[in-house]
């Protein structure tokens, strides 16, 4: 079965062009999969599956108490592995077709709100050589919107300094372009002048922007711990990521009057429905809007 596998995720690269992390999400399903096939179900062959082994695999993933929807991913995976499988004519039929997939409630981003915001880069100070990096990087985040994968793959070569625009590879390695302000470009230009080029002295290959101490290029797992450090030093009682930063980018913009058009070319999404879930907004603006516009409050 393992061949099988094989042959999927070579699709899933060539014909789909998937991000990088998207083919592991996919392959650690599958492998999942077949270990519980095997070793729960003692399936030798994926030709025998039928829907009541599948639905059993994903009562052990429920009884796992895995997340709605990690679930629903998975079964997501199984639909289109077998989909494959069929038009390889692999199997005869496709046993996960009538799976149902749970419903998973609409979870809202977590956000900051522009003060918190403050707050963190406001905290980082701007004379010391490493703070100046950690400025530029969240500065960046923050007035693009971009993905931590994302700022880390950034060149020097990405900057557009005269269109005032950086080039970001995202997802599947799609191109987009992205506007980026002037206090990240003021952050910036301090980092590539007063830092960056001692620690690039330190590995002459390294080509992207950002870079670590031992001049390679910076982990997401560096930029989580980064961000954290700084979160900690502003006291802000809050659970913060880099995504957030991401959230509260598109949020802000949307909420200061952006089209939804605008901001998910910015954010570099292929389905403007996931752009949607930024046009949330609290309670307290709506009862403003409410009470400023509606007739009844002359």
């Amino acid at each position: 079965m393992e061949d099988f596998i094989r042959e999927y995720m070579t699709m899933l690269k060539v014909e789909r062009n998937l991000a990088r992390n998207s083919l592991e999400s996919y392959h650690r399903d599958l492998n999942q999969y077949h270990f519980f096939l095997n070793s729960n179900l003692k399936i030798k062959s994926i030709r025998n599956v039928t829907l009541g082994h599948i639905r059993s695999y994903i009562r052990h993933l429920s009884d796992k108490s895995m997340a709605a929807n990690s679930v629903k991913r998975a079964i997501s995976t199984i639909r289109t592995y077998h989909n494959f499988l069929l038009a390889e004519g692999r199997m005869k039929d496709n046993p996960a077709q009538l799976l149902d997939t749970p419903k998973v409630p609409q979870k809202l981003p977590n956000i900051l709100s522009i003060e918190e915001i403050d707050t963190i880069l406001n905290i980082i100070p701007n004379d010391k050589p490493m703070a100046l990096r950690d400025l530029a990087i969240f500065e960046m985040m923050y007035s693009c919107g971009l993905r931590v994968t994302e700022l880390c793959d950034i060149k020097t070569t990405d900057i557009l300094w005269d269109s005032e625009m950086i080039r970001v590879n995202g997802k599947g390695e799609k191109q987009r372009f992205v506007p980026i302000g002037p206090i990240a470009r003021e952050n910036l230009k301090n980092y590539l002048n007063h830092k960056r080029p001692s620690l690039a002295d330190k590995n002459h290959n390294s080509v992207e922007l950002f870079l670590s101490q031992n001049g390679r290029k910076l982990t997401r797992m560096m930029i989580w711990v980064l961000l954290k450090k700084w979160t900690e030093a502003a006291d802000l009682q809050k659970k913060v990521s880099p995504h957030t930063l991401r959230h509260s980018f598109a949020t802000h913009l949307l909420e200061g009057g952006a089209d939804l058009r605008s901001v998910q070319e910015m954010l570099g999404h292929a389905d403007i429905s996931t752009t949607q879930v930024y046009t949330h907004l609290d309670k307290e603006y709506l009862k403003e809007v409410h009470r400023t516009f509606h007739p009844r409050f002359d």
